[in-house]
């Protein structure tokens, strides 16, 4: 049986501040994650910009077939 302070930590980005949050500190508004790791979210507009890409690619081929 796990204890919240045996579960690993969550880090968001906060849209607004441009900070990586440890937890959810702020408003679900200005937040995107959770992520594993500090990483993972201070990659958090990038990554979102490549899946956005890769599904606008997607929506063009499946327009186009």
């Amino acid at each position: 049986m796990s204890t919240d302070s045996e579960q690993k930590p969550e880090y968001f980005f906060n849209t607004r501040t441009k900070m990586v949050e440890k937890g959810q500190l702020s408003s679900w508004d200005d937040l995107m994650g959770p992520y594993a790791t500090h990483e993972e979210a201070e990659k958090a507009l990038e990554t979102a910009k490549k899946r956005t890409e890769s599904w606008d690619d997607a929506d063009d081929k499946w327009g186009k077939g």
